[in-house]
Formats: structure tokens, sequence, C-alpha cells
């Protein structure tokens, strides 16, 4: 049985998607990693994948990913997931938190990549 973990990165920007796997790959090599670069792509991914673990741009056209979380939760009650946000508004804030997400402050950086890391653990 393959006991490696998926990760599920959405970001509307395919730079940040490509930080965030050349960052984060280096602290878990073992980990597979899904991107997707809107909402709609996400839950598709996460219907085939079935994620452990995602990050979540909160700016995204469409749904954002405060919604996008949600929508992931229902289907994946035990994901863990990190809100990534330039926004630091204190309700946005209090949102990500109830519902169980960790938050992390743009821009990508390898500081905040493992922070990442740290939050989703393992």
């Amino acid at each position: 049985m393959n006991s490696a973990k998926t990760l599920l990165i959405v970001d509307d920007s395919r730079v940040a998607r490509l930080m965030l796997r050349n960052i984060i790959s280096v602290f878990r090599p073992q980990w597979r990693i899904v991107e997707a670069e809107n909402a709609e792509t996400a839950l598709a991914a996460a219907t085939a994948e079935s994620p452990h673990y995602a990050t979540l741009d909160y700016n995204m056209p469409g749904m954002n990913g405060m919604e996008l979380a949600e929508q992931l939760l229902k289907s994946h009650p035990m994901l863990k997931a990190v809100l990534l946000t330039a926004n630091i508004q204190d309700p946005i804030r209090q949102r990500a938190l109830a519902l169980g997400l960790s938050f992390v402050a743009k821009p990508i950086t390898e500081k905040s990549c493992m922070q990442i890391v740290e939050l989703l653990g393992e």
C-alpha cells in the first residue's frame, strides 16, 4: 500500500504554484503534489486524488479560496488546508480559523513554505 501523502496546490498564479511545488518538495520529497489553477479544477482534482493536504490561494477568479475550502471540506472532512493570502483582514482570518484552516500571509517565500509544511505536519 502506498502511504505517500498528497498535497493539492491551488493558485491562479502559475509562478506561485511553481514556487510552492519547488520549495515544498525539498522539505517533503515523499509527498505527491497536484496543482490546480482555480476552484473548478481543484474540486475535480480533489475528487480524483483525495488529497491529504491543500494550499489555497484566497484571491482567485470565481470561487475564492475560502469558498473552495468549504466545498472541499464537505467531501474531504479530514483535509488539512492552509489559506494563502496577502489580504490579512481580521474577518478573513477569523472565518479561516472557524473552518479549521491555517493561515499564511503572501508573498510566497522559502520561509512561508517552511511554515506551510510545519502547519500541515508530517
